[in-house]
This record gives structure tokens, sequence and C-alpha cells, in this order.
């Protein structure tokens, strides 16, 4: 790759560090440059970074690398920073679906990802999508815009009340009980929810939550652990999705599966792609026009199954649910300080989901590495909690 393409921050730094894309803020290159790292960002005008690409930035001599989601991170790529010496790679993003991460320890090679600062923005997003799908929002907005509207009508882009209705939520972790609780508190929705796991905070905030609303001779809200993610499909009016994506939740909604929801529910997906089977998705919304979805992800992003686009009971975003600016120069940060950590020989942070104490500007970040997925298949040592010190 041309040299014009890169921007250096502290040429006459020990370590060479390659970021492919431009990151949000700047904490993220002063943790960089402070680690006595020199750090090349890749300025080319290509969304996507081929291998090929990639294998240009890493060149003879780099000691890690800064890569995204939608790059193809397995053997070529790590036995390639491998021979340059490299031994830290840290994707910005929580998930590393795009990550060989076996290829990677083969190599010595320490894989970051950057969880703990995305789950508030993600749920937010999510309920943005539910509202904009249950109350139509986009589809007025297109109305009124192409100069449709001509007056009040008692008809005009009828939509769901969510307020008293049934979420269903299926994975219930951090992310999934963020959202959940958006919605109850802000629309008094009861819960029904399905993980392999209890989630014993979700259930402690309804019941509280329930409580206080009887106190106020209110009706109060109510939760139940579904058996099966069936069951959540059958009863809710709202569902949302929040899995991790593996082999038993690909295609987790398919066409038998859309069959069980009611004909006016919603459906939103902020988590993977590959969790709805999109040909059948799209067969479902043509069949059933007041069904809605709203999605942040996609099963071939960049790109939609055919159709899904022009249907107007779909609301469509490219994948911003972390797109906040406070989570996505906190995912830039995070990502840099493992690399940087793990170039520094720092341990292995106690706690992934435990970040605020690496994104104070006003105090110097922990002295480890906020987490790294194969720590233990590299056998990296993870530094007690702070009180044990």
């Amino acid at each position: 790759m041309a040299a014009s393409s890169v921007q250096v921050f502290n040429a006459a730094g020990k370590f060479r560090v390659v970021s492919t894309k431009p990151m949000p803020g700047e904490q993220w290159i002063r943790a960089l440059v402070n680690a006595g790292c020199r750090v090349e960002v890749c300025t080319a005008q290509k969304t996507i970074l081929s291998v090929e690409d990639i294998l240009s930035l890493i060149g003879s001599k780099c000691d890690g690398v800064i890569g995204q989601l939608t790059e193809d991170w397995g053997e070529t790529l790590f036995s390639a920073l491998k021979k340059a010496g490299g031994t830290a790679f840290s994707n910005m993003a929580v998930g590393y679906n795009n990550v060989d991460v076996d290829a990677a320890s083969k190599h010595g090679i320490a894989v970051g990802n950057t969880p703990g600062v995305l789950t508030e923005t993600t749920a937010e997003l999510a309920a943005a999508l539910t509202l904009s799908a249950a109350r139509r929002v986009v589809e007025a907005d297109d109305f009124m815009r192409a100069g449709k509207y001509d007056g009040w009508l008692p008809t005009l882009f009828v939509g769901n009340l969510l307020k008293g209705q049934t979420v269903g939520i299926i994975g219930a972790g951090r992310i999934g009980s963020a959202y959940a609780r958006m919605m109850i508190e802000g629309f008094k929705m009861n819960v029904i929810y399905y993980d392999l796991y209890q989630a014993k905070y979700l259930e402690n905030f309804v019941t509280a939550y329930g409580n206080f609303l009887k106190s106020q001779g209110d009706t109060p809200v109510t939760w139940k652990r579904a058996a099966s993610a069936e069951e959540v499909l059958k009863e809710a009016d709202v569902v949302s999705l929040h899995p991790v994506l593996d082999k038993t939740t690909y295609h987790l909604i398919n066409k038998e599966r859309l069959a069980l929801m009611k004909k006016e529910a919603v459906l939103v997906n902020a988590s993977r792609g590959p969790v709805i089977d999109e040909v059948a998705l799209v067969e479902h919304l043509k069949a059933n026009p007041m069904f809605r979805v709203g999605l942040d992800v996609f099963e071939d992003e960049p790109y939609m199954k055919p159709g899904l686009g022009e249907l107007p009971n779909a609301v469509v975003v490219p994948h911003i649910a972390s797109a906040s600016k406070w989570t996505r120069e906190g995912m830039a940060t995070l990502a840099a300080l493992n690399v940087a950590g793990k170039l520094q020989g720092h341990p292995i942070w106690h706690n992934s989901n435990l970040v605020l104490p690496f994104l104070d500007e006003n105090v110097p970040p922990p002295k480890a590495c906020p987490s790294i997925v194969n720590a233990k298949a590299l056998g990296l040592q993870v530094a007690p909690p702070p009180s044990k010190l």
C-alpha cells in the first residue's frame, strides 16, 4: 500500500503499530504513543480492506495491529504478523466472528476485543428501532418528505401501542437486559425472556419496579423466563434478538419460527445478521404487511437480501448500534490499550466489562490489557482486582 495512504504518529517510536482504519477521537493515539509506539493509520479511501491490503500494511516489521470487524483475520494474516515480529492484535469491536482465534493462538498472538463500552449504546439503538418500527416513523417520514400529506386521517399510519404489551428478549445478557430495562421503564412493558442462564439482575429489576408501580396504584410489570425461544416468539408483541452468533443461533429466526409470531409483532435485531434467515424474513414481511422489523445487522453485510430494502414494513440502518461518540471513541481506546498493554508486558484486566478506569482521560489507565479473548490459551497472567493489589 502506498506510503501516502498512511498517516504516522510518533515516527521514532520503539514499537510499530498499524491501525487498518482511522478511528474516532485522539485518546487511542495518545495511549499508543505513551506506550512508545510508532502509530501508522491507514487512510486509504476503501471501505473494507482485503487480506492483500493488510499484508501490505503489516510489511516486514510490525509489532501489533488494530483491525476492524469487516476484515478477514485468519491464518494468512496472523502468520504474516508473526513473521513480522508481531504479538498483538485487537478488533475494534466486542464481537470477533471475523477472527480465527485458534490461528492467532497458534502463532502466539494475543487477540483483543472491546466489551463493556457498547452495552447502553446498543440497547438504545435497539429501542430506537423498536419505536421506529412500531410507530411506522420511517414510513411516515418518507410520506411527509414526498409531499403526500394533505391532512389528518383516522387511519393514517396506524401503528402499535407499546405500553402494557409484552417485550420478548432472546439472549438476556448485558445488552439484552439493558434493552429490556429501557422498554420496561419507558413503556411499562411486561417481559418474557429466553437465555441459557438465569438473568437474575433483570428478574430482580422487574420485580422491584413492579412493586414500585403497585405502591403507586399502578399495574405492576411482570417477568417470565421462557423454556424455549419458541415460547418467546409466540407470546411477545415485540421480540428483540441479543444472542451470540454460533452454530446454535445461526438462522435462529427462520420460516418456521417467524410463523409462530403474532401477525402484528415487531422483530428487532441489533446482534448479528446471520441470526435471521433473511430470505425467509423478506417473504414473511411481504405476506404479513402489519408485521414489522427493525434491523441494524444483515446476513451478508454490507448487502441486504433482494427485496428487503423495498419493503415499507422494514426499518434498516447500517450497523450503527455502537455509533455514539462516547462508545466509538471508547472502543478505539480499548483496542489501542489491548495492543499497547501486550507490547509492554502488562497482565490482563480482571473484568473485561469494567472498562471505565481505562477511559478516564484525567488519570493514567491501569497497567493492564482491557480484554484479551485468548489469554488462557496463551497462558497470559491475569491481574488481581485493584482491592487485592
